[in-house]
Order: C-alpha cells, then sequence, then structure tokens
C-alpha cells in the first residue's frame, strides 16, 4: 500500500471537496494515483445519492437568474433534507450554475421519463423517415437500430439531468452526476424539483 501523506489527501479534497479520510481511503485503494481516487470518491458519491434517494426533501430554495439584457430569466427549484444544506455553500453553487447552464443550454424537460408520448412518437417518426432516406436499401432491422440510437441522442440532448453540466471541468460529466456527486459529499438527499425558462418574445 502507498504511503499517502498529508499533503496528497489536502490536493485531493481541494480538488474533490471529499471529506479528509473518505480522500485518504480513496487514495490508498487507488495505490496514490490522484486520478483514480477522484474515480473512487465519484463513484462512491453516486451511490450514496441512490442510497439517499429515498429520503424525504421538503426543505430547500428557489434559484434565479436574469441575463444581462434583461430579456431572458430562468427559475429552477431545488430541494434538501434540512434548511442547514439549503444554505450550504456548495448546495448554492450548483443552484446558481444550474440556471447559467438552463440560460446556455435551453433543455426542454427536466428528465426523459418526463416526455410525453406523443413527442417522442413525433420525433421518432421524423427520425424514421429521415434514416429512411439517408439508409435506403439497409435492412429493416439496421434502421430500427440507428433510429433508437438517435432518439436516445435526442433524449439526451433535450433533458436537463442528462445534458454535460456547463461547470463540468471535464465537459463530459452529466447534471446527474453532479448532483450525485453533491448528494454524496454532503450526505443528504437532493433533488432538481422543476424549472422555467423564459425569453422575451418567445
Amino acid at each position: 500500500m502507498a504511503n499517502i501523506d498529508a499533503k496528497t489527501v489536502m490536493a485531493l479534497r481541494q480538488r474533490t471537496g471529499a471529506p479528509m479520510m473518505d480522500c485518504k481511503k480513496a487514495l490508498q485503494e487507488a495505490d496514490g494515483n490522484s486520478d483514480k481516487a477522484v474515480e473512487i470518491l465519484r463513484k462512491k458519491g453516486l451511490q450514496t445519492a441512490d442510497n439517499k434517494a429515498s429520503r424525504e426533501a421538503e426543505e430547500g430554495r428557489i434559484f434565479s437568474y436574469v441575463h444581462h439584457n434583461m430579456k431572458l430569466g430562468v427559475m429552477v427549484e431545488m430541494s434538501c433534507e434540512t434548511d442547514f444544506v439549503a444554505k450550504n455553500e456548495d448546495f448554492v453553487a450548483f443552484g446558481n450554475g444550474l440556471c447559467l447552464h438552463i440560460t446556455a443550454m435551453n433543455p426542454k424537460f427536466l428528465r426523459p421519463e418526463e416526455i410525453d408520448e406523443a413527442t417522442i412518437a413525433k420525433e421518432k417518426a421524423f427520425l424514421i423517415e429521415q434514416a429512411k432516406e439517408q439508409m435506403a436499401g439497409r435492412p429493416d432491422e439496421v434502421i430500427e437500430k440507428a433510429v433508437e440510437g438517435r432518439l436516445k441522442k435526442y433524449l439526451a440532448e433535450q433533458c436537463l439531468v442528462e445534458q454535460p453540466f456547463v461547470k463540468a471541468e471535464d465537459g463530459k460529466t452529466t447534471v446527474e452526476e453532479t448532483r450525485k456527486a453533491l448528494v454524496g459529499k454532503i450526505g443528504e438527499n437532493i433533488q432538481i424539483r422543476r424549472f422555467v425558462r423564459l425569453e422575451l418574445g418567445s
């Protein structure tokens, strides 16, 4: 097992925000490799979030953002278990970040399961016609598989939780993965309840 010094542990804590003991354990498990330790902490956070998902989250706050031209505004409702966490620096930073994300990325839905069947059917019909034109002469099962992949991509692009979070350092971590990591860090159930994006004239 690698000898983990306090400086390395502190650097990982500053990088991830995880508790010192968790950082030390992750570094020990990763044999001193900081990148591997980050991944270990991320997976632990996802597991913690899943375990806490059933707990009541009746506290929280509303976050808002109005663009400098005063023609675009966003409001996001986030919930947590205690009023104390609603004032937590990381909770607040995530809420404010969500407002900026929604401003920039303009998601149409919160999560895939909230998209109505009519919208999905309409998009699928469009994708089928598109695929038939682009893949003329290919077997039906190949076209169907292509449509399924494109539909999955469409849903991900349109749903807030599936989009890569604009504040993510790696440019890949989704909003949902960021939320789960925050749950693991803070230790409370945290949920994005709803959002609204208002743009003048639209």
